[in-house]
Formats: structure tokens, C-alpha cells, sequence
């Protein structure tokens, strides 16, 4: 592999429950437990995970279907069931929602045609952070002493 394809995030404690993490480019973004009561609105790592999907997807799309029309309305619901069995923890029954709306106009039904495909592709080839969940990868954690 090269460096050219490496991705990384940082994850840094900031207090009991409650996380930054800060990519390569310097951007951030908090997030907590949720058993913590001070974390309302603290996403969860489940939760980013959803957004990811959720996020990874609705960029393909927009890339796809606003070069045609600008939406009027573009939401991207991503939803799943939290679960504890034989394997542990994981969430099962993933469900990503596309509600895209566009003007009246010819571009406008141009994108609305290509929509479907554009989701399709984008679930079957593009998005690598479902593609990732789907064919799944190992994960492997290590301890480096300091």
C-alpha cells in the first residue's frame, strides 16, 4: 500500500466519556458515551458510524445529481439495530434512506432520473465506508507502550 492511500484519525481523551478526534488535515470533531448524562448531544462512536455511512453515500449522490439540479430538499436517513449476541456488540438490519427532492425543470427531472442509479452505484461501488462494512476488514488493535 501507499502512503497516498492511508487515511487516519487521532482519538484523544478529554475527559470521562468524552473524545476528540482530529484528522490529517487538522478538523475535528467531539464525541462521548452514552451512558454519560453529560453527553446529550454528544454523538456516539455508533452514531458516527451511521453519519459515515450515511455522509459517504449522500456525496456520491449529490456529486451525481447536482450537476444537473441543485436539490431542493436532500436528507439521508441511516438507521440500525444495536444487538448484543453470540458475536458481541454490533449493529445488524442497516438501512440507508435517500429523500431527494428537485425544482421543476429539465435538469431538475435529469436528476431525478439518474437518482436511483446513482444510489445504486454509489451503495454497489463507490462508498468506501459501506463497501467496508459490507465486505468487512480486519481490524487490529495494538498496544504501544510510552
Amino acid at each position: 500500500m501507499t502512503d497516498e492511500s492511508l487515511r487516519s484519525v487521532t482519538v484523544e481523551r478529554t475527559s470521562t466519556g468524552h473524545f476528540v478526534a482530529t484528522n490529517a488535515r487538522g478538523g475535528t470533531i467531539t464525541f462521548g458515551s452514552s451512558s454519560d448524562p453529560d453527553a446529550d448531544t454528544e454523538f456516539t462512536p455508533v452514531e458516527l458510524l451511521l453519519a459515515a455511512i450515511g455522509g459517504c453515500t449522500a456525496v456520491d449522490v449529490d456529486i451525481a445529481t447536482s450537476r444537473h439540479a441543485e436539490p431542493d430538499g436532500f436528507s439521508v436517513a441511516v438507521t440500525g439495530h444495536k444487538i448484543n449476541d453470540d458475536l458481541g456488540n454490533r449493529l445488524t438490519d442497516l438501512q440507508v434512506t435517500f429523500r431527494v427532492s428537485f425544482p421543476d425543470g429539465e435538469g431538475a427531472d435529469r436528476a431525478r432520473a439518474i437518482l436511483p442509479r446513482a444510489v445504486k452505484t454509489s451503495h454497489d461501488r463507490l462508498c468506501t465506508v459501506s463497501r467496508t462494512v459490507e465486505i468487512g476488514t480486519p481490524v487490529t488493535a495494538t498496544v504501544e507502550e510510552s
